[in-house]
């Protein structure tokens, strides 16, 4: 199990190479679904957008579903990102603030919206859709890293968030998953030059409904191998 912490995420930003991609080489026994072999973004300055391209098909593995909240499993496919939190109504520099595409059965945390068009906004976990996030050091995480806890009325929290005591956003912008790459576009001006990476990952709800509330337990696939955000967000013509 690869444990990762985000100091190294930023003290290296600054230090990372000039890359406008990033190639990941597949890897022999890694689950295709979650095989990363090149992840990109660009921006035209007032969206941007972010994709990751795979080794099987993007999104064709979701977590077995249990019954319950407490202990559900998520996959998902993430973009951590050097932009400040603040960006997007999370507390300044309380983190690392990344875009997530997830799946997770057991419950739905985007209660603005109904993904799967049924008339009910409260059965949609199962579906892919997307969240901003704040990851944080855990060490008590399978991974070393959590979605961070917060308190409600007291932490900064977006006007989209589900209110959850964890900081996460859910803005709506629907994920596109189409055969081996999965990709989204979000509102970021200024988004020129911005670091990422990208990473494919399993988290899981505390089975006790405590904090942390939101680990993460494996990775599947990190583009850089070491959480270096070489990527650059590089501007459309």
């Amino acid at each position: 199990m690869k444990r990762f912490a985000l100091v190294l995420l930023l003290g290296t930003t600054a230090f990372a190479a000039q890359a406008h991609e990033i190639h990941s080489p597949r890897e022999e026994g890694k689950t295709p679904a979650f095989d990363i072999t090149m992840a990109g973004a660009t921006t035209d300055g007032r969206l941007t957008t972010f994709m990751m391209d795979v080794a099987g098909v993007a999104g064709s593995v979701k977590p077995v579903p249990t019954g319950q909240l407490k202990g559900a499993k998520v996959e998902s496919y993430v973009w951590p990102t050097s932009l400040d939190p603040a960006v997007v109504g999370f507390d300044k520099e309380s983190g690392i603030l990344a875009l997530a595409i997830t799946a997770h059965p057991d419950f739905d945390d985007t209660p603005l919206f109904d993904e799967n068009q049924d008339g009910d906004p409260a059965n949609d976990g199962t579906d892919w859709h997307s969240h901003w996030v704040v990851l944080v050091n855990d060490d008590t995480c399978g991974a070393g890293l959590k979605v961070r806890d917060v308190s409600p009325g007291v932490d900064l929290l977006p006007a989209t968030a589900p209110y959850l005591p964890i900081a996460l956003d859910s803005p709506g912008m629907s994920p596109i998953l189409d055969g081996q790459t999965a990709k989204i576009t979000v509102p970021v001006e200024g988004g020129e030059n911005v670091s990422f990476d990208a990473v494919t990952a399993e988290l899981q709800v505390n089975a006790e409904g405590a904090a942390p509330l939101l680990c993460v337990t494996g990775v599947h696939d990190i583009a850089s191998g070491d959480l270096s955000l070489p990527g650059k967000v590089m501007a459309t013509k």
